[in-house]
């Protein structure tokens, strides 16, 4: 692994800033009486502040990554992790990072709200990644590049030896986000966390897991990229019922979750097979995704019809490389077929 000196990428007040305290973080182990942290000290459930640093949860996601506790941080969803990260790293008005297109909305739009500036790439037309085209698109001021794999909204897996070169080549972070991995047939960047100390993996509970209501992101990476985050966390970022829910799901939930995982795969080639039968669909790209971009003959008038249907979809139109494209997310069997029936009726 090439060394990398971590903690000098980080932005100089960052480097130098003394983190609160909570009073949570003054005290660790058990105790009868707590009248440290101003609570109210009636019984609610929720009376008490959350553990800052999500101990247990993080013990039991470790266990079921096969990662180590302090290569993990968790966020109120990945979007607050991808917001600190470009917190910690780059210098607003100066400072820049990398996004290929089409993908994620969320990483331009977090470096909008500090100040720092895009570069845009563009995927192929089949929204294959060239690593050279990113690497020649970096500045000396370039300090993140956000990779989603698989991709949204085109819902591919990129080329693992393109992004292996990218991690290889660029002495910056390489995010490389993970939401979708558990529909895919690879292993995770996770397992990779040894070999590249710049590599950040992000993942998620929304999908897969049906916990998008908690908002609990995963993010993995080297220590030294963990303290950095938790350094300008919130003190008590993720609540006392996510971390409690979130738990029960990775002690009690996961061979639910990966039952839920094969129903939605099998739906999504029935749903592929389905469409590609219909004269008003013109291409389905390859998904290792919970989701297909289904290019389609005038996609508004689709999309409206399917509207005025009660069937909600995304359409991905106005995106680069998307035109007249839809993004479908795989239902339950009822739901698809009522989306199948009223593409037919089109």
């Amino acid at each position: 692994m090439k060394a990398i000196d971590i903690i000098s990428l980080a932005r100089a007040n960052v480097r130098k800033l003394q983190p609160y305290s909570s009073a949570r973080d003054d005290f660790q182990g058990t105790a009868a009486v707590f009248l440290d942290a101003n609570e109210n000290p009636f019984d609610s459930t929720y009376n008490r502040y959350p553990d800052p640093h999500q101990r247990v949860l993080k013990d039991a996601i470790a266990t079921s990554k096969g990662t180590h506790t302090d290569q993990l941080f968790l966020g109120n969803g990945s979007d607050e992790a991808i917001d600190l990260m470009i917190r910690v790293f780059c210098q607003p008005g100066t400072e820049n990072i990398l996004v290929p297109q089409p993908t994620y909305g969320m990483y331009a739009v977090s470096a909008g709200v500090n100040d720092v500036a895009v570069i845009s790439t563009s995927l192929t037309p089949t929204f294959e990644l060239r690593a050279a085209d990113v690497l020649n698109a970096v500045t000396p001021h370039t300090k993140i590049i956000f990779l989603c794999s698989p991709n949204n909204p085109s819902g591919n897996l990129l080329d693992r030896a393109q992004l292996e070169t990218i991690l290889n080549s660029f002495p910056g972070i390489v995010v490389i986000d993970e939401a979708y991995i558990d529909f895919a047939e690879t292993a995770s960047w996770t397992s990779r966390l040894q070999d590249f100390q710049n590599l950040v993996v992000l993942q998620t509970l929304s999908k897969a897991w049906g916990l998008a209501g908690l908002r609990l992101g995963l993010c993995f990476a080297d220590p030294e990229i963990i303290h950095l985050l938790n350094k300008i966390k919130p003190p008590y970022n993720i609540s006392t019922f996510t971390q409690s829910e979130a738990l029960r799901s990775f002690m009690q939930r996961e061979s639910q979750k990966n039952q839920w995982v094969q129903e939605i795969k099998k739906e999504r080639e029935r749903l592929r097979k389905n469409l590609e039968a219909m004269p008003n669909v013109k291409h389905i790209y390859p998904s290792d995704a919970n989701f297909l971009l289904v290019k389609v003959d005038a996609a508004k008038r689709t999309y409206d019809h399917l509207v005025s249907r009660g069937i909600i979809v995304r359409d991905r139109s106005k995106v680069v490389l998307c035109d007249d494209c839809l993004r479908i997310t795989v239902g339950t069997y009822h739901e698809n077929s009522q989306l199948l029936s009223e593409m037919n009726a089109l």
